[in-house]
């Protein structure tokens, strides 16, 4: 084999091409950005574009110090978080009696008893809020602002669907407890004799059963196509919880 045909030969073994721009890092400090590499003899050349073969700088491989990669770091893109939903009252009763399995007409009730429906409503004992839940209470169910109607209307109906349990579903002993407490209406195995907690019972039973009643002469009527008749829920009683099973 001729010298000629070694040194060909060793060119050939030499070149090496990068795929990715890199920078050729020279020995008085400049670089030279470039998309690939191929080393002939002594000589780098340096391709500027991938585009364009004639594109490129001849440097002594002498001058070179090192290469670095062109590491283009692309940051990563931030999720775009929604802003919370701002719901009315009654989209917040709807929405928690169907997570909690209770109709929201009988919560409506609750609420109309307890606030009026004011959300910012404080009562002498310190309960707040629409469904008037007392600090202790609401720290309990995790509530964060009781003045915010969405996370009131959901804890204070997720505490009466917990009254509504310990109770057996019995409705009326269940408001007795939301308003005087639990603990007595176990001692009195029932309503306590406080009328504040009967009136209060008997205010949100009439309520309610008003509401029924009202539904009902509805359904009575002739069904207009562009406003069907879906609700049927029955009126409360003593022994009867408005909760859906």
């Amino acid at each position: 084999m001729t010298s000629r045909s070694i040194f060909v030969l060793a060119v050939a073994l030499l070149a090496t091409c990068c795929s990715a721009s890199e920078y050729a890092v020279m020995r008085n400090g400049f670089a030279l950005k470039h998309e690939r590499r191929e080393v002939v003899g002594e000589i780098t050349r340096l391709y500027l574009t991938a585009a364009s073969p004639s594109s490129f700088v001849d440097v002594p491989s002498a001058d070179i110090e090192r290469f670095e990669k062109d590491e283009i770091v692309i940051a990563p893109v931030e999720p775009k978080i929604a802003p919370p939903q701002v719901l009315s009252i009654d989209q917040s009763i709807s929405q928690a009696g169907e997570k909690h399995h209770i109709d929201p007409d009988f919560i409506s009730s609750v609420v109309r008893a307890e606030s009026g429906f004011h959300p910012r409503a404080v009562s002498p004992k310190g309960a707040r809020g629409l469904m008037q839940l007392m600090p202790k209470t609401a720290a309990g169910l995790g509530v964060k602002d009781s003045f915010d109607g969405n996370e009131n209307i959901e804890a204070g109906t997720r505490y009466l669907r917990q009254l509504l349990e310990q109770f057996d579903y019995d409705a009326v002993k269940a408001l007795a407890a939301y308003n005087a407490g639990p603990d007595r209406v176990t001692h009195y195995r029932g309503v306590p004799p406080y009328s504040e907690t009967r009136n209060y019972v008997a205010r949100i039973v009439r309520d309610y059963n008003r509401k029924k009643a009202a539904d009902d002469k509805l359904a009575a009527k002739p069904v207009q196509p562009t406003k069907p008749s879906t609700r049927r829920k029955a009126a409360i009683v003593a022994d009867s919880a408005p909760v859906q099973h």
